[in-house]
């Protein structure tokens, strides 16, 4: 039976894009806010203390992607990705909404810091199986030789998040004083996240599910257990899948958030910091519809290495410029690590989908991506912070940034296939075959 046609459109990527805005929208505005934070949540003597602190907490709700990745990639690949990137998009702005309610420690004590961690894992886990279950849905839903440029739209989305939540915290910073900033101020963003999280729910669910998913479930082709048969079946996916995320979500945390903090504590300044970080960030989404086409012309594979190959090379050059105390050098040095990490963003999205094959996409890649981006990239801009502190060099950071970046190059090296050019569904499938002959066409 053939499935009903269902080409892309502007409502398809709204709903899929305002889900992934409101998650990195609250990532940008929290890493932005981070100063702020740690004296609200975690007060103490030693400033330094209070920022490790609250990147502690920023680290801790990436612990729970995993588990969100394991949780509703499952959901995706038995009821529906329309449904998981429904459940998503409930949990992230809800918790992210009850953030700016919060009562602060010297209002209520250790219960404002612990209700700040549990708000926090709320969101990773619903943060868990946004990314990959978003692409699986635009993936699903996209021409075949185009399928890198739509999918680059996903780091577009998240990139405009990070630049307009870096803007946010600015615009409020120079409009309020220090105190109002510190009592009330630093609220207002995190409200945002409720009217995004309403307009996506609602975009969401008037959405059909994807032809791909349509034809599984009237074929009764979907799996009972994907996680199970994912773990069991694609081991080596998903580890390919782990090294990939791990490297692009640690460049892209180094970029949006250890930057940013970096440079606000020393002479340049705050308002200087959110600007480079924003102007930075814009350049970056001007890219990655330029990696995300090009790799539908010579491959992710070339890409994605060329990507860790850029860092190794470019590392040490980008942290120096941005350690001199100079923002236009800061600047410069941001917009030199905005061309790996455009190439690098583009391409998780689009090859993480066409690693898995349709039963177990969104569990296999939901639980890899969580993988990669909790324990190993969540933890960068604290373990980045602590490296700078305790050893007073830019050097520090730039190594272990520069030690995973090699690695990554290396292991996909020897280890990625190419997956330009892959169905998305089973090879006997009505879809495949339409497909083939696009990609045939194409070519």
């Amino acid at each position: 039976m053939e499935p009903t046609k269902a080409p892309m459109n502007r409502n398809v990527l709204l709903a899929t894009l305002i889900g992934n805005f409101t998650e990195w929208f609250d990532f940008a505005v929290y890493g932005a806010v981070a100063v702020t934070l740690g004296k609200v949540f975690f007060p103490s003597h030693d400033p330094v203390v209070s920022l490790l602190s609250s990147l502690g907490v920023f680290g801790i709700a990436f612990l729970f992607r995993p588990l969100g990745g394991a949780v509703l990639g499952s959901i995706g690949d038995r009821f529906g990705r329309r449904v998981a990137l429904s459940a998503a998009i409930v949990g992230i702005s809800a918790a992210t909404t009850l953030v700016a309610l919060l009562p602060s420690y010297a209002q209520i004590g250790f219960w404002a810091p612990l209700l700040l961690i549990s708000l926090r894992c709320i969101q990773g886990v619903s943060a868990g199986g946004e990314w990959t279950t978003a692409g699986a849905f635009l993936a699903e839903y996209a021409p075949p030789e185009r399928r890198g440029f739509w999918l680059s739209a996903i780091s577009v989305s998240a990139g405009l998040a990070l630049a307009s939540g870096s803007v946010s915290v600015l615009l409020l910073q120079l409009n309020l004083t220090p105190e109002a900033m510190q009592t009330w101020g630093w609220r207002i963003p995190f409200l945002v996240a409720a009217p995004l999280g309403l307009v996506g729910l609602y975009l969401r669910l008037r959405l059909d599910e994807t032809p791909v998913y349509r034809e599984l479930r009237e074929r009764q082709h979907v799996a009972k257990t994907p996680l199970r048969d994912a773990l069991r079946d694609q081991k080596r996916e998903i580890g390919l899948a782990f090294v990939c995320a791990s490297i692009t979500g640690m460049g892209l945390y180094y970029f949006a958030t250890y930057f940013v903090n970096t440079l606000s504590t020393g002479s340049i300044g705050r308002t200087n910091a959110l600007l480079i970080s924003a102007v930075s960030m814009l350049v970056y989404v001007a890219l990655c519809p330029v990696a995300g086409a090009l790799s539908d012309r010579i491959g992710r594979r070339p890409i994605y290495i060329g990507g860790c190959v850029a860092l190794v090379v470019l590392a040490w050059p980008i942290f120096a410029l941005v350690s001199t105390g100079s923002a236009l050098l800061a600047l410069l040095g941001l917009l030199l690590f905005a061309i790996p990490q455009s190439a690098l963003n583009s391409m998780v999205s689009v090859t993480l989908v066409e690693l898995f094959p349709p039963q177990t996409r969104s569990s296999g890649a939901s639980l890899a991506y969580g993988l990669g981006l909790g324990p190993i990239a969540g933890s960068a801009p604290l373990v980045a912070t602590a490296l700078l502190i305790g050893t007073g060099t830019y050097l520090a950071p730039a190594a272990y940034l520069v030690a995973f970046a090699l690695v990554a190059a290396v292991v996909l090296f020897k280890f990625l296939p190419e997956t330009r050019g892959r169905s998305l569904v089973n090879e006997t499938s009505a879809v495949a075959a339409e497909q083939a002959q696009l990609v045939g066409s194409a070519a």
